[in-house]
C-alpha cells in the first residue's frame, strides 16, 4: 500500500500535470470505487465543468480541490493515476476516467480494485468518513514534539502498532515504522509508556527524518507503486532494516531478524533494538 511519501509525491506530480484542468465530463466503469455518493450517475453529473485548483494531501488520502466540491481518493493497494491524450487507448484495469476540455484523461487504474472515491460538497470532507479522525500530520509544522509525545507517551500499547493507528498519526505504513525505529534504536515491541523522553524525542526526529528522505527521491517502489508520470520511487535503495532479512546491519553487522508484531511483519536488529535497554542516539545524517 502506498504510505505517506508516495501519496505525497503523487499529490506533487498531479498538481504539476492537471491543476487548473476543467472536467468535461466522468466515465465510472467499476462503481463500487465511488463510496459517495453512491449513485455514480450523480457523481458524474455534479463534477461536470469543474475546474481543478489543487491536489492536497491528509494522510495517505488525495484530496482534489474543485470549484465547488473536494473528491477524497485512497489508492489502497495498487490505485495508480495517470494523465493521457484523450486519443490513446484505455489499458487494463482502468476503472474511472475524467476527461478534460483540453482533451487529455486523468485515468484511475487499480488492478486489486480496493481503491475508493468520495465527493463532498467544500469544507464537509473533514468532519465525514473518511478524514474525520485522523491524527497527526508528521511533514506538517503541527507535528512538534509536544504534539507527538502528548499523543503516545502514556500508551501501554507496543510502540510499533501505535504508530501504524492513523487515529494518532498519520501516513506512517509498515515500512516507515520499521525504518524509524530503526534509526531511533527502539524495539518495535516496546510499550509506549515505557520510553524516556531521549527516546521520544529521537523516535520524533527518526520520523521526520525518514519521510522527509523519502519524499526527496519520489518514495519507495517496494511493489508496484508509480508516480502520476509512470516513475518510480528510489527510497528502497536507502533502506536500512525493513525487507533485509538475514542480511547484515549496516549499524553493527548483526543479522537483521523478522516477526510480526501487531500482525505486520517487522524487521529488527537485536542489537540495535534492544527489547530492554535505552536507545542509541541518532547517527549523524551523511
Amino acid at each position: 500500500m502506498p504510505e505517506l511519501p508516495e501519496v505525497e509525491t503523487v499529490k506533487r506530480t498531479l498538481n504539476m500535470l492537471i491543476t487548473g484542468k476543467t472536467i468535461e465530463s466522468v466515465q465510472v466503469l467499476l462503481p463500487r470505487i465511488i463510496q459517495k455518493p453512491s449513485d455514480t450517475q450523480i457523481f458524474e453529473t455534479l463534477l461536470q465543468g469543474q475546474t481543478i485548483e489543487a491536489i492536497e494531501r491528509r494522510g495517505k488520502f488525495l484530496r482534489f480541490v474543485l470549484s465547488d466540491y473536494v473528491l477524497v481518493s485512497h489508492l489502497r493497494m495498487e490505485g495508480r493515476y495517470g494523465v493521457y491524450p484523450a486519443e490513446e487507448p484505455m489499458e487494463r484495469h482502468t476503472h474511472v476516467i475524467f476527461h478534460f476540455t483540453d482533451q487529455t484523461d486523468l485515468r484511475y487504474k487499480d488492478v486489486r480494485q480496493f481503491g475508493t472515491m468520495h465527493l463532498f460538497p467544500k469544507g464537509e470532507e473533514m468532519v465525514q468518513p473518511p478524514l474525520h479522525k485522523l491524527g497527526l500530520e508528521p511533514l506538517d509544522d503541527s507535528f512538534t514534539f509536544d504534539a507527538f509525545s502528548k499523543r503516545i507517551a502514556k500508551r501501554t500499547t507496543k510502540i510499533k502498532p501505535l504508530l501504524l493507528n492513523q487515529e494518532y498519526i498519520v501516513g506512517i505504513g509498515n515500512i516507515y515504522v520499521d525504518e524509524s525505529l530503526f534509526l531511533a534504536g527502539i524495539h518495535p515491541e516496546r510499550e509506549a509508556s515505557s520510553l524516556t523522553r531521549q527516546e521520544l524525542l529521537l523516535l520524533h526526529q527518526a520520523i521526520i527524518r525518514t519521510l522527509h528522505d523519502s519524499v526527496e527521491v519520489g518514495g519507495s517502489s517496494v511493489k508496484s507503486y508509480v508516480n502520476g508520470q509512470g516513475e518510480i520511487g528510489l527510497f528502497q535503495h536507502q533502506l536500512k532494516i525493513y525487507g533485509r532479512k538475514s542480511e547484515s546491519c549496516y549499524q553493527c553487522g548483526s543479522e537483521i531478524y523478522k516477526t510480526v508484531v501487531g500482525g505486520r511483519g517487522t524487521h529488527i536488529c537485536l542489537t540495535c533494538q534492544p527489547l530492554k535497554h535505552p536507545s542509541k542516539p541518532l547517527k549523524p545524517k551523511k
